[in-house]
């Protein structure tokens, strides 16, 4: 029988299991902890020998639903779910790893996880942050005691394109688990399992959530690395399958023990969000594409940063991974124009943090996200003092690039 397309088997997902009182949507279950007929049951459940729910804080069948549909869209094997995608990047890291130990990452990363991993540098766990759209500079910091690599798609804000492949391939020969947070790309236009990837990390806050109404994260299992190989697993969690032994005890030392627990009204609201996962971003990349190629040829744009522009340095990089581009884009403006004045004149434009929204949002990065690394560290990153980070929505094309071009001209 024929696999279903993305978008069958994300609205389907909910139904390949019997749901309550067939529910088309897996229902919302809020009860904080769960009863057994059978102590036994209880206690097969709490010792891993047996599937089912005891307590709210470790998942619900909310939860359970909505990382059913992430699994499917990443082609992996197994999914936790946290609380925000920043839950599901540092409890991955807090069970994954140990005082001494030295993990690589891209040196083009959104601003909170370079603070978390600064944070774990002080804690005893090194870092090394690398160019990470060359794999010889990945190579060239690798150590004895370095356990994983950490990269990001399309970086946020200024869009590089890590070498994916290369850092794969590299992380394979050398037994590194290899970590790829999928959040700007979204599974739809690129599954990192198909670069080798051991763990996916997606902030479903933003495209796969796509409403702006839920904080959301999870860490997706490949099965593509030999964890029977990782010297930091616990002996408890290396049961059954060895594919499955490093996502448990993610579940177990970073879900369980820190708490970074996704609600399951929230959860509900993704597992709705994500099944519109495909056509909005159809519409988002075409936006954005268009958006980009109008900024490039302004004379008020002095530069402008998407994969999208065959200018750009990993254009063809990009071309080859991804199924389209995403949203994301950053433009500077020529000297003398004042960033702040432009986003005064915006109609359709929304000044806000956020990315991956139905709505076209915009943010001053050197005032805002980049403001407390100062304006040193700011021109070290390439991050312009006017530059402007867009996150490109789904509105109507014509009227996101007159809403650009009345601000500029204004």
């Amino acid at each position: 029988m024929k696999a279903f397309g993305f978008t069958t088997a994300t609205l389907h997902s909910d139904r390949a299991k019997p749901v309550e009182h067939g529910a088309i949507h897996k229902p919302i279950h809020n009860s904080a902890a769960f009863g057994f007929a059978d102590v036994g049951d209880l206690v097969r459940v709490f010792q891993g020998e047996q599937a089912g729910f005891v307590y709210g804080r470790q998942g619900t069948p909310t939860t359970a639903a909505l990382e059913e549909k992430i699994t499917r869209m990443e082609g992996g094997i197994a999914t936790a779910t946290f609380g925000s995608g920043m839950g599901a990047i540092s409890s991955t890291l807090l069970a994954l790893l140990r005082a001494g130990d030295h993990f690589i990452a891209s040196s083009f990363l959104f601003g909170n996880t370079t603070s978390l991993f600064e944070t774990f540098a002080q804690m005893g766990v090194a870092v090394s942050f690398v160019d990470a759209t060359d794999t010889a500079q990945v190579e060239a910091a690798i150590r004895p005691e370095t356990r994983l690599v950490f990269v990001e798609t399309i970086a946020n804000p200024c869009t590089q394109v890590a070498d994916l492949a290369g850092i794969g391939q590299l992380c394979e020969a050398r037994g590194l688990v290899y970590i790829v947070d999928n959040t700007i790309t979204s599974p739809y236009l690129f599954q990192p399992q198909s670069v080798g990837a051991s763990l996916v990390i997606n902030s479903l806050t933003k495209y796969i959530g796509g409403h702006g109404n839920a904080l959301g994260g999870a860490v997706t299992e490949t099965g593509r690395f030999d964890w029977s190989r990782y010297p930091n697993l616990y002996d408890y969690y290396k049961k059954g399958n060895p594919a499955t032994w490093g996502i448990t005890q993610i579940r177990k030392k970073g879900l369980r023990d820190a708490g970074a627990t996704l609600g399951p009204e929230a959860a509900h609201h993704l597992a709705v969000g994500s099944e519109t996962l495909a056509l909005r971003m159809e519409r988002i990349c075409a936006n954005a594409q268009r958006l980009a190629e109008f900024l490039d040829a302004h004379p008020g744009v002095s530069r402008v940063y998407y994969p999208g522009l065959a200018e750009h340095p990993q254009y063809e990089r990009a071309k080859t991974l991804f199924k389209g581009n995403s949203g994301i884009l950053s433009f500077e403006l020529v000297d003398g124009r004042d960033c702040l004045d432009l986003f005064r004149k915006f109609r359709v434009v929304i000044s806000s943090t956020n990315l991956g929204d139905n709505r076209t949002l915009a943010i001053p990065v050197a005032q805002t996200i980049y403001f407390e690394l100062g304006q040193a560290r700011r021109a070290e990153l390439g991050i312009a003092e006017s530059l402007i980070r867009v996150s490109v929505g789904i509105e109507d094309g014509d009227d996101l690039i007159a809403d650009f071009s009345a601000a500029l001209e204004a």
